[in-house]
C-alpha cells in the first residue's frame, strides 16, 4: 500500500507527487499515456504569470455574434454538443458578469501569483534537461490596429497597479526591430516581462517526472478502472493489479468526471478543445519570441519541433471527432504576418482543457470522502498552474498551512456546500 495514489500523469500529477515525495509520503502516479502527453503537451508553452484575468465569457454583441455565426477563429462551437453544454455555459457567461467577474480575479490572482515560484523551484531541482528548455523575456501580445492596442494598454497599467504586473509597450518599428521576419500588418505590442516561455513543454514534464522518480515515485502505466473507498483508504484496478492507498488525488484533467461521477460528485465541467500545428520556418527566417495576435484568435511560438501555431477554444464534447477549422484559420492569419514554410506533424494535434463555469479551478479535499483530493479544471492555465496546485495540494494533504487560501477553490462551490 502507499500513501497516496494519483490518477493522472499531467503537470498537475507529476507536481503534486513531488511536493508529496519530499513531504516523506509513498506516492503512486498512474496513467494510461505517458506523462505529459496530454493536455500538459499542447499549449503555447507560456508560464503565464501576467494571467490574473482567466477567460471570461464574452458579452459584447458583436463577439456573441462573431461566433454565433461561426465567424471567429478564436472561439467555435458545435451545434449538436450545445444541449449538453447549455447549463455550464450559461452559468460561465453568469460568472462573467462584471459584477462576479472581479470576485473572480482577485480571488484567481494570488494563485497565478505562485507560478513562477513554483515552476522555479521546480526547474531547479530538475537541473540542466529542464533548465535548457526555458527562458525568462517574456512574450507578445501583438495588435493589429491602433484602437485595441490603446484599450489593452489601458488593461494593461490597471494589472500592474493592482497586482504589480510587469509590462512595456512596443510600436511597429521596436517590433519590427525585435523580430525582422514579421511582414506586417501590426500597429504594436505589449511586451509582458514577468512570464517565462518554454520550447518543448511536454519535454518539461518530462523533466518533472524523472524528478518525481528521482525521489522515489512509482509510475503505473494503465487506464485505472474507478477508484473505490476501502476501510483503510482508496483502491483501483489497472492492467488486472489493484492498486492500494490511503489518500488519493483526482488529476486527470478532463478524464476527471469518468472518475469522480461514479462517487457522487456531478460537477459542471465542461471542456474547451484546442488544436496545434508545427510549421518550418521559411528558408533563412526566426521567429525568436512567442507571439498571441488577440484580434483573430491564436498564438504563434518558437519550439524545439517548429514555430507552433496554436488555435483559441473550441465548445464540443470531449471525445467528438477533430474539426480543426480554426487551425486552418488561424494558419491564414498567421501567414498575413510571418513567412511560415510547410506543416510539419502529419495531423493537428487535439486537446481538451478541463474548465469550470467560474473560471477557476478545483483544488483540495473532496466534501463526501476522507482522503480524497482533487485538483483539476484550470482551463487555459493548467501548464501555468500544474506545480502552484501540486504544492497547495501536498500541503493541504499532509495539514500544512497552505501557500494562499485555497477556500475559494473548493469543490463544495458546486455541490450546495
Amino acid at each position: 500500500m502507499s500513501d497516496v495514489i494519483i490518477l493522472g500523469a499531467g503537470i498537475v500529477g507529476v507536481a503534486t507527487g513531488i511536493h508529496l515525495l519530499r513531504r516523506g509520503r509513498s506516492v503512486t502516479l498512474v496513467d494510461k499515456n505517458a506523462p505529459g502527453r496530454e493536455t500538459s503537451f499542447g499549449n503555447a508553452g507560456i508560464i503565464q504569470r501576467e494571467g490574473v484575468r482567466p477567460h471570461a465569457f464574452p458579452r459584447d454583441l458583436q463577439t456573441l455574434l462573431q461566433v454565433g455565426l461561426h465567424l471567429s477563429t478564436s472561439a467555435r462551437y458545435e451545434p449538436l454538443a450545445l444541449p449538453k453544454l447549455a447549463p455550464p455555459l450559461l452559468r460561465y457567461w453568469w460568472e462573467s458578469s462584471p459584477e462576479h467577474y472581479r470576485r473572480v480575479v482577485a480571488q484567481y490572482a494570488p494563485l497565478i501569483g505562485r507560478s513562477i515560484l513554483t515552476h522555479a523551484d521546480l526547474i531547479a531541482a530538475a537541473g540542466p534537461e529542464a533548465e535548457k528548455l526555458i527562458s525568462r523575456d517574456g512574450w507578445y501580445l501583438a495588435f493589429r490596429s491602433p484602437d485595441r492596442l490603446e484599450a489593452d494598454i489601458g488593461k494593461a497599467r490597471a494589472d500592474r497597479e493592482q497586482f504589480g504586473i510587469g509590462f512595456e509597450v512596443l510600436d511597429w518599428p521596436a517590433l519590427k526591430a525585435l523580430e525582422p521576419h514579421l511582414i506586417g500588418g501590426l500597429s504594436g505590442a505589449i511586451h509582458w516581462t514577468d512570464p517565462w516561455t518554454v520550447s518543448d513543454p511536454g519535454a518539461l514534464v518530462g523533466a518533472y517526472f524523472k524528478l518525481f522518480e528521482t525521489l522515489g515515485g512509482t509510475f503505473v502505466h494503465g487506464a485505472a478502472a474507478g477508484l473505490s473507498p476501502e476501510a483503510d483508504g482508496w483502491s483501483t484496478l489497472v492492467n488486472g493489479t489493484r492498486l492500494t492507498a490511503r489518500q488519493a488525488v483526482i488529476a486527470l484533467g478532463p478524464w476527471a468526471p469518468d472518475i469522480l461521477e461514479p462517487l457522487g460528485y456531478r460537477l459542471p465541467l465542461f471542456v474547451k478543445r484546442g488544436y496545434h500545428m508545427h510549421y518550418r520556418p521559411a528558408e533563412g527566417v526566426e521567429l525568436k519570441h512567442v507571439l498571441l495576435d488577440p484580434e483573430v484568435g491564436y498564438a504563434m511560438a518558437p519550439m524545439a519541433a517548429g514555430i507552433r501555431i496554436t488555435t483559441g477554444a473550441e465548445f464540443a464534447m470531449r471525445d467528438a471527432r477533430p474539426t480543426p477549422i480554426q487551425l486552418a484559420k488561424a494558419e491564414k492569419a498567421a501567414r498575413e504576418l510571418f513567412p511560415l514554410g510547410e506543416r510539419v506533424d502529419p495531423q493537428p494535434w487535439k486537446g481538451a482543457r478541463p474548465c469550470t463555469p467560474d473560471m477557476m479551478p478545483i483544488i483540495g479535499k473532496a466534501p463526501r470522502h476522507q482522503g480524497l483530493y482533487a485538483g483539476i479544471g484550470h482551463a487555459h492555465h493548467g501548464f501555468t498552474l500544474g506545480p502552484a496546485t501540486g504544492e497547495l495540494l501536498a500541503q493541504a494533504m499532509t495539514g500544512e498551512e497552505t501557500a494562499i487560501d485555497i477556500r475559494p477553490f473548493r469543490m463544495e462551490r458546486f455541490l450546495g456546500g
